[in-house]
């Protein structure tokens, strides 16, 4: 066993705390409790209540079966051996996370998943990290097809990436059916992966997802649905292009044609979303669209010059201005 392997949990994680914190890390803490957890596979709150208790690491590591002693007559130090190469393993893949993440390398890269609503979702680089924000436009959709008793919504969602938002849609609002867009192979890649995960969950409602590699904003995409929409759900990309992120996981990692709205104001992908969505939806469908903070008095005025009879912004959970809703005329 390492001499780190006696020790308990609280004096690791500290430990690794302080590594990120110095790297600059907002959340050192909780970032080293969940890779640890990771390292481990546990579950956040299984170190959680290690450190309360005072417990050592040599409880936590769960992946391997040898963990148990194959039977009743093995010696007590093979089972300790066993133990102490469990956890010398797991604090190897600690030590090596916390130095990803110490380089900035988004969390959820790390860990290889990242939590959207009620699924987990695959994750890495060429796709970009699903945001709690979006979770906000997601739900603005499932209420208004819950106001519009809408039992087997036919539903779009342009510029799948992971494909949180039409993954969600289609599992939450059984009898949905979602047709996705994404333009980028690779990221396309993510989105098959997250839709054969959610097949062996959920298969009926991935029945209910269909998947093309295509431009979201281009006029022939789709155009078999042309008018017979009753929602497009969107997240395109909308940063400014002069508005380059400062926190490195985003500026380094994200994929660039997932962030930038294609103009000096972030506005040109998506008011060509707008236009696509008009042509998709029926009289009386919706778009739901994310945008930047500060797009969102241009998002409302354009939607209404090209189609929309209604439109508003929506606020995200922080209250920040974060979404179009937009009524079909």
């Amino acid at each position: 066993m390492t001499s780190e392997s006696i020790h308990d949990v609280t004096d690791v994680i500290r430990s690794a705390a302080r590594t990120l914190h110095d790297a600059d890390i907002d959340t050192p803490e909780h970032d080293a409790k969940l890779l640890l957890a990771e390292a481990c596979g546990r579950d956040l709150r299984d170190i959680d209540k290690a450190m309360l208790m005072g417990e050592p690491l040599d409880g936590l590591p769960h992946e391997h079966a040898s963990f148990d002693a194959p039977d009743a007559g093995a010696a007590s130090s093979d089972s300790s051996a066993t133990v102490g190469d469990a956890v010398t393993t797991a604090l190897a893949r600690f030590h090596a996370m916390i130095a990803r993440r110490a380089a900035r390398e988004p969390l959820q890269y790390i860990t290889g998943h990242a939590p959207f609503r009620y699924l987990d979702l695959e994750v890495g680089p060429g796709v970009f990290i699903p945001r709690p924000e979006t979770e906000t436009v997601v739900q603005a959709g499932i209420d208004w097809l819950t106001r519009e008793r809408l039992s087997t919504p036919r539903i779009v969602d342009l510029c799948a990436g992971s494909g949180a938002i039409g993954l969600s849609l289609v599992t939450e609002v059984r009898g949905a059916q979602v047709w996705a867009v994404e333009k980028v192979p690779r990221t396309y890649d993510w989105t098959m992966r997250n839709w054969r995960r959610i097949s062996r969950l959920d298969p009926l409602a991935a029945d209910n997802y269909h998947l093309e590699l295509g431009d979201a904003t281009s006029g022939t995409t789709l155009t078999q649905f042309d008018g017979t929409i009753d929602m497009v759900v969107t997240n395109p990309p909308y940063i400014p292009e002069a508005q380059i992120p400062e926190q490195p996981e985003v500026r380094d990692h994200d994929p660039k044609a997932a962030l930038y709205g294609g103009s000096a104001d972030g506005t040109l992908i998506p008011e060509r979303i707008v236009m696509r969505a008009a042509g998709l939806l029926r009289p009386g469908g919706v778009l739901v669209m994310e945008h930047d903070i500060s797009q969102g008095p241009r998002m409302v005025s354009f939607a209404q010059a090209n189609g929309f009879g209604q439109a508003h912004t929506g606020d995200d959970w922080t209250g920040r201005p974060r979404y179009l809703f937009a009524v079909r005329s």
